[in-house]
């Protein structure tokens, strides 16, 4: 099916009202996450709520999904009170949500993991048929025998909106749906919400991609520390004055100065690594230099070997045959602790339960990483009054909207423990660092501002090797790029000699590899 056809602009002016919010305020211990907000969204409409992390999206769409309960205020739908109990009772009413990180079994087919997801009970055959015949209708196609862990996450994302398709949602909510999307997977993406829009269904749109939201959303409602600061028309404004909108102040593009790279930092010599997924993709034969001053971008569609590149490099798990050299040492065999000694720090995508502990104390998630190098402990004891000090200066820093250095991690935002956790690697002014999507769910001034420090540690002459699928980070942030597809990696280019085609065609794997 082709994703360009033709449809109904869902950015027309839409028929009825179909959810207002009125009033909406939720206080969480000091913090008040929402305040009196107030939103409509009429039915047929594709809307976008936009605001930096920590500005009360979460809050609220939680809230309208009956995750959570407000202090005060009220919802309509349909002209009806609403008042949620749970999401059970939200679905049964019409609200539907895919969230940004997806609910699957990787060892259960498409079939099951939809099943185990409805509330009600279907037939084996009867559900299998609706499946075939509502993705192909939609341009999500599935087949309900796959197994999810063998599938793209493009692919897994179809699972959780057909999974929330079957159940007639009125209202769909959508969470950072293009954060690890191909253009190919969007470009499918926006042709699906445009028909469900144009059939009726009423889409809340949350995203930090604002190019997106001017493309596909004809309103956007914009929060700032839990308040409604505008609800507007997209095509009134540009991007950038979006960006400025949801953050009260200009957003400064990346400076880079003309610098020297220096010596060869880090090498792999005909590397391979074994995942521990049984779903997951090896590195295969990896040769790769990066020097010091240099940032390498690593491009490709997740599941072709990126979490196996980051724990080789990393030291999680010690390669199965090949070398890694750092500064012409050999440290294949050294672990995460011996290489964090060297200068080697990195950050994984996962940010909760594998860059940081979800019940524990920001001032307690900095000995992670940082016990030694920073001196936090002596004679294996928890040097409390440096812990918190260096946790300070992490909020500070990468201004981190928290209550206390004494704040859990699970309770802060994606994007602001994004920022905690990079500001934590950063600050140990590391030889080499290796982050895996380093503004991956962050708002657009927090993106600019990871990005330039980046930049700014690699002109200090750190090396670099940041993982992602966001394009546009690459190009604005790296001096070469090589694409990782199935477990290898194509010949690293500058990036300044490479057109978007280029790119395309190493990550589709048309150009060569090692």
């Amino acid at each position: 099916m082709s994703s360009t056809r033709p449809l109904t602009d869902s950015r027309s002016t839409p028929s009825s009202p179909l959810i207002s919010v009125n009033g909406i305020t939720k206080s969480f211990s000091n913090t008040l996450a929402n305040s009196n907000i107030k939103l409509s969204l009429n039915s047929g409409e594709i809307h976008a709520l936009l605001g930096e992390n920590g500005a009360g999206k979460s809050t609220l769409v939680k809230i309208i999904y009956g995750l959570i309960a407000p202090d005060s205020g009220e919802m309509k739908l349909s002209g009806q009170i609403f008042q949620p109990k749970n999401p059970r009772d939200a679905r049964k009413n019409g609200i539907g949500m895919v969230f940004q990180h997806f609910s699957l079994f990787n060892a259960l087919s498409v079939f099951e993991n939809i099943a185990i997801g409805l509330d009600e009970h279907f037939e084996a055959a009867s559900l299998k048929s609706r499946i075939i015949s509502l993705s192909k209708n939609y341009g999500l196609p599935l087949n309900p025998e796959d197994i999810v862990g063998n599938l793209s996450v493009g692919q897994q994302q179809r699972i959780e909106i057909v999974r929330c398709l079957l159940q007639n949602p009125k209202l769909l909510i959508m969470d950072e749906p293009t954060s690890v999307l191909n253009p190919l997977e969007v470009e499918q993406l926006f042709y699906t919400l445009k028909k469900l829009a144009s059939e009726g269904t009423s889409i809340l749109y949350i995203s930090h991609k604002l190019a997106e939201v001017k493309d596909l959303c004809k309103r956007a409602t914009v929060l700032r520390g839990g308040k409604v600061v505008d609800t507007c028309n997209t095509n009134d404004f540009s991007a950038p004055e979006l960006a400025e909108l949801m953050v009260g102040s200009s957003i400064k593009p990346t400076v880079r100065l003309n610098r020297k790279f220096e010596d060869i930092v880090l090498k792999l010599e005909n590397l391979y690594q074994d995942s521990e997924d049984p779903y997951g993709t090896s590195i295969k034969n990896l040769n790769l230099e990066v020097k010091g001053g240099e940032i390498l971008g690593v491009g490709g569609v997740s599941g072709n070997g990126q979490d196996e590149l980051m724990t080789a490099l990393s030291g999680e798990l010690s390669p199965r045959k090949g070398k890694i050299f750092f500064k012409g040492s050999d440290i294949s065999l050294l672990n995460a602790e011996g290489r964090r000694a060297l200068g080697i720090f990195s950050a994984p995508e996962e940010r909760l339960g594998h860059a940081a502990c979800p019940g524990m104390k920001l001032s307690e998630n900095v000995l992670i990483t940082c016990s030694k190098t920073a001196k936090l402990t002596k004679y294996g004891i928890i040097q409390k009054n440096f812990s918190e000090e260096l946790t300070r200066e992490i909020i500070n820093k990468f201004d981190v909207k928290t209550d206390s250095t004494s704040s859990v991690a699970s309770s802060l935002s994606g994007g602001n423990l994004q920022k905690f956790v990079i500001g934590r690697e950063l600050l140990q002014n590391p030889k080499l660092l290796i982050i895996n999507q380093p503004t991956w769910g962050v708002d657009a001034s927090a993106a600019a501002f990871i990005r330039q420090a980046i930049i700014d540690l690699a002109e200090s002459g750190t090396a670099v090797v940041i993982i992602s699928q966001d394009l546009d980070e690459l190009i604005e942030v790296s001096d070469s790029f090589t694409a990782l597809v199935g477990g290898r990696i194509s010949d690293p280019k500058p990036m300044s000699s490479l057109k978007i085609r280029d790119i395309g065609q190493m990550m589709s794997g048309a150009m060569s590899y090692d």
